[in-house]
């Protein structure tokens, strides 16, 4: 057995808004296009971060801390675009 490999980065949501139903679909959207195991986990909580209702269920508000955490062939790529993602405050203001 190999050891559990994974990627992970902490980002805070800069946008005004936070993810709401927008940034939630475009965030959903773009960890759909990886093949790894992708998770969100912000408060306390770890959920999926292929399924939007989990998204929005954690009440991601501006200045929430969120770490993204991937595992699998393309973690790192996919860390890397979501991170930018919200860095970017989904194109929002």
């Amino acid at each position: 057995m190999g050891e559990i490999h994974m990627t992970q980065e902490t980002v805070m949501i800069e946008n005004k808004t936070g993810i709401h139903a927008r940034p939630a679909s475009v965030f959903v959207q773009t960890a759909t296009k990886f093949k790894s195991k992708i998770q969100i986990e912000a408060k306390g909580k770890k959920v999926d971060a292929k399924s939007i209702l989990m998204l929005m269920s954690m009440g991601l508000v501006k200045g929430t801390e969120l770490t993204i955490i991937a595992e699998g062939e393309d973690e790192a790529a996919a860390v890397k675009e979501l991170a930018d993602l919200v860095k970017s405050k989904f194109g929002e203001e």
